[in-house]
């Protein structure tokens, strides 16, 4: 059986993108990562995913790695106490706040690692997978197609039998739209119900104490108008009712659009 070895941050991106895999075959290895985040719920959302896919006979294997002693050490909006999560449109400057320097890089080696670890362990070629796309391109630097394929190359260069590792990033240049219409798909042919899945994942930077995410962070106004282009509701939990998290990111939409012609 082929095999994947994906990032799952226990987001909506990585489970659709380990729901993409499941579908197409593949057997799954997915590494979570411990940073520093203050939205640490997405560790248990991860973890309810596989419980998910093993309570369905999919034996999809899990290793939760801490980085947070190292982490700790860069600045961010999402890690630094006293730095207050932006909120707003995701392309909006304060959002710029929210990038953890290197983050990527750091989570791609350590997966590029394991991926060339389990190849040669198997004999066998191993696909790393990760589910960055084009919405994060502008804020995030460490999500364009330049920095992958120069990663890529990186990884190739300073390792031996590289070959056995194919890259593959096949939500690259889709949005979340398109992924949530892949899951719809993917989860369609597993015999899935699309919002189990998609239940138990969180996408807020800030989230309550109960973990019910705000609607109001960036990352947050992103889903919730993919659910919407999509004629979805988004299944988990929110701190307010749907048709108020709905209407704010209608409406953060809207000024962005207005500022942006200005």
């Amino acid at each position: 059986m082929k095999q994947v070895i994906l990032a799952l941050s226990g987001g909506m991106d990585s489970t659709c993108l380990l729901m993409h895999y499941l579908a197409n075959g593949y057997q799954a290895t997915c590494i979570s990562y411990i940073y520093g985040q203050k939205h640490s719920v997405e560790i248990e959302k991860a973890k309810a995913t596989i419980a998910f896919c093993k309570t369905h006979q999919y034996d999809v294997q899990h290793h939760i790695v801490d980085l947070s002693p190292a982490m700790k050490l860069f600045d961010s909006a999402l890690t630094t106490e006293g730095q207050d999560i932006p909120t707003g449109h995701y392309e909006e400057e304060q959002m710029k706040l929210t990038v953890v320097p290197n983050r990527n890089a750091i989570f791609a080696s350590i997966l590029y690692g394991f991926a060339l670890s389990k190849a040669k362990e198997s004999g066998e070629e191993v696909v790393l997978a990760l589910g960055v796309h084009s919405g994060d391109h502008a804020i995030y630097p460490d999500c364009r197609p330049e920095f992958y394929e120069s990663l890529h190359a990186a990884f190739k260069i300073g390792n031996w039998d590289h070959e056995l590792v194919e890259f593959d990033l096949p939500f690259l240049h889709g949005d979340k739209e398109t992924i949530l219409l892949d899951a719809l798909e993917s989860t369609k042919k597993l015999g899935w119900d699309f919002d189990t899945v998609l239940g138990n994942t969180i996408t807020s930077y800030n989230p309550d104490r109960d973990g019910k995410s705000s609607g109001t962070s960036g990352s947050d106004i992103e889903r919730i108008l993919a659910f919407h282009a999509i004629g979805r509701i988004d299944p988990i939990q929110y701190v307010l009712p749907w048709e108020n998290i709905l209407s704010n990111a209608l409406a953060v939409e809207s000024k962005h659009k207005g500022d942006a012609h200005e």
